[in-house]
């Protein structure tokens, strides 16, 4: 029995959503039509691909192994009708990113509307992940992360500011309250938001510069939130003055601007490289895709698409 790329393209769209319904959401095909081509596919194979339950949908260890074979070669064709679709034509399609929180909202706002204004026929599908994962498996074309969280045989083109801060800042109320810290050191005697990744790694120590010199403290406090889609409860526990948040100053901007925060040991905040689009130099690249590196290359004076991997 000959395979159809629907039901591929079925299986891999429920395991990457992990529920049917989403995947239906996501794919625009019925949720029972999903669930039939996971079960032709099964029938094929001859082996379970999904476990199902009635409150979540994962895969199978050899689903898994399917997945990561399926993702780069689906994208491959999908990478391939869509560069023949667009001979002659402007670039057209779905141009997948995975990136962090921090991108979707602090690189990201800068620079699609002009794109997708240069570009009418693309879409744009934002994965927005603070986890460090395979992006190819994943099924995205590209991905945005810092150059020590590459992986070393992928591409990067840089995107977005080159230059960012770690900002520390407290409401004035707390510091009234509390006093103001003269030294990093002082941190460990306050109370201080901390964050914690997907993975449960902590995002301390705290890291501060100041005239060459480097220090890291490991300060506790009340509140622990998960990176990314509990920032904004962070910054709101600091607005309201309970304790001390260290975060992008570029996210923290508006409530500094607007006084509801002030800097907290402002000459030590760190500066650090900025973003990179990263992405697999060993597949075709989908027209979407390289309409975008050139765009972000030509707002930003960039001089060429390097073609070496990018390296830490």
């Amino acid at each position: 029995m000959k395979t159809e790329l629907s039901d591929l393209n079925g299986f891999l769209a429920v395991a990457q959503a992990r529920g049917f319904r989403d995947a239906a959401r996501k794919t625009g095909v019925s949720a029972s039509a999903l669930s039939e081509a996971v079960r032709r596919l099964e029938a094929q194979l001859g082996v379970r691909l999904l476990h199902r339950t009635t409150r979540s949908v994962t895969p199978t260890e050899v689903g898994t192994r399917l997945i990561h074979r399926l993702g780069p070669a689906l994208g491959e064709v999908e990478a391939a009708l869509a560069g023949t679709k667009s001979l002659g034509d402007e670039p057209a399609g779905t141009l997948r990113l995975n990136v962090p929180v921090s991108a979707a909202r602090l690189v990201l706002p800068a620079i699609l509307p002009a794109f997708l204004a240069a570009y009418p026929h693309i879409t744009m599908e934002i994965l927005a992940d603070d986890n460090f994962v395979d992006v190819v498996a994943a099924g995205c074309d590209a991905g945005i992360r810092y150059d020590d969280r590459l992986d070393q045989d992928m591409i990067a083109v840089p995107i977005g500011p080159r230059r960012q801060r770690f900002a520390t800042a407290a409401a004035p109320a707390y510091l009234e309250r509390h006093g103001r810290p003269r030294h990093p050191k002082d941190l460990l005697s306050h109370a201080c938001l901390l964050g914690r990744f997907a993975s449960g790694a902590t995002t301390s120590p705290w890291e501060f510069e100041h005239d060459g010199a480097i220090v890291r403290v490991e300060p506790r406090g009340p509140v622990l939130v998960q990176v990314g889609g509990a920032t904004d409860l962070a910054i709101d526990m600091a607005v309201a003055g309970v304790g001390i948040i260290q975060l992008f100053e570029q996210w923290l901007r508006p409530h500094l601007e607007s006084g509801a925060l002030v800097p907290v040991l402002e000459d030590w905040w760190q500066p650090f490289p900025g973003p990179f689009l990263y992405f697999s130099g060993r597949r075709l690249l989908p027209p979407p895709l390289r309409a975008f590196i050139d765009f972000i290359k030509q707002s930003s004076g960039g001089s060429g698409l390097s073609s070496e991997p990018s390296t830490r």
